[in-house]
């Protein structure tokens, strides 16, 4: 049986908000909590599935999760604990609370792997190409980048961008497509003495033409869906469902997001006309989704990059929206986006890594 401090991580009460409930299910790592009433009852659960599926629909970092929360929760009662594996197979689910004669969850029982597994994938992303921007001087990791292309700087004992394409690979992915520029014989040289089995194909830009002008380099056609990405990050996140969600919502473009969470390290004043203070806020949060710089891009929008100029992502998102296209946003929690484009954050990503967080 968990004790009570164990216990406390999955569950949650009614009145949590979007933002606290994707905190405290980052921080428990295993993508659920269990929501209880006023009285301490067993009263639903929520899932990430359930909260990216609100902010999807809503937007909305303010509600409290008793507005998403799933009523028909699965439960067992104590006597019957012994029959907890049998019970989840049969349910087909990967957890169930334990409940005591009152409906107060006194345990909790997992059925699937660790923290930090990933499922192999189906393979439906077999046909989707990975494009890679390999290319920038990575200014921000100096005096690192001076030896190394930014690309092959290890986290733990594994280059960033083939951490990247195995994750990739995982689920399915054959063909990567890198845009390189600095140290690229480096990079191709590091990759030919490997024994991939995926395909590596190379856009040399001759001078730097941004995260979006190097993709028209490549003189391959695409007829599906290209996942673009940046060579610098780590997504936490099943693609599979990733691609999914971009046909089902017929995006002509998908950003992946990140919940990004802001604490202000100073007490704030709220104010009205002639300077009177209202109310102070110690320390306030902001909350944002910001672009982890991961996309999946319809081939025909890739026409629409200029040749030969600098251009960027970011440009082609604003001119799909001003073009009235469907640009929507995938959005994932905070820990599930790893990034090692400056120092401090890539000595967080080595942490995770090396406690068996991220593969």
């Amino acid at each position: 049986m968990m004790d009570k401090e164990r216990l406390q991580k999955y569950i949650g009460t009614e009145n949590l908000t979007v933002i606290e409930a994707m905190r405290k299910i980052d921080l428990n790592g295993k993508g659920i909590l269990y929501i209880v009433d006023s009285d301490g009852r067993l009263s639903g659960s929520l899932t990430d599935g359930d909260i990216r599926r609100w902010l999807i629909k809503t937007g909305d970092l303010s509600e409290t999760v008793e507005q998403m929360a799933f009523r028909n929760t699965k439960s067992l009662p104590v006597t019957e604990i012994q029959n907890n594996v049998s019970f989840m197979k049969k349910e087909q689910i990967r957890s169930v609370p334990i409940i005591d004669e009152e409906h107060r969850i006194v345990d909790i029982r997992f059925n699937y792997e660790g923290i930090g597994d990933y499922k192999k994938g189906s393979g439906i992303l077999a046909s989707v190409p990975v494009i890679i921007m390999a290319g920038g001087k990575g200014t921000r990791l100096y005096p690192y980048t001076k030896i190394l292309p930014k690309p092959l700087i290890p986290i733990g004992d594994v280059p960033i961008l083939e951490r990247i394409m195995e994750r990739f690979y995982h689920y399915g992915v054959k063909d990567f497509y890198l845009t390189v520029n600095y140290k690229k014989e480096m990079i191709k040289s590091y990759f030919a003495d490997q024994k991939t089995p995926y395909s590596i194909h190379y856009a040399e830009e001759d001078e730097p033409l941004g995260t979006a002008g190097s993709i028209r380099l490549i003189k391959d056609t695409f007829s599906v869906p290209v996942i673009v990405t940046n060579c610098d990050i780590l997504i936490e996140e099943d693609f599979e469902k990733v691609i999914e969600h971009h046909y089902k919502f017929g995006n002509d473009m998908t950003i992946i997001s990140s919940l990004k969470n802001i604490t202000i390290p100073y007490g704030v004043l709220h104010t009205k006309e002639e300077g009177i203070i209202t109310s102070m806020e110690e320390k306030p949060q902001l909350s944002y989704f910001v672009n982890t710089g991961v996309y999946v891009v319809n081939p025909e929008f890739l026409e629409w990059i200029p040749k030969g100029r600098v251009f960027h992502m970011t440009d082609l998102a604003e001119k799909m929206i001003c073009e009235g296209k469907s640009v929507g946003m995938y959005p994932i929690s905070e820990n599930s986006f790893l990034d090692m484009g400056e120092f401090e954050e890539m000595k967080k990503m080595e942490d995770r890594i090396s406690n068996g967080y991220v593969r």
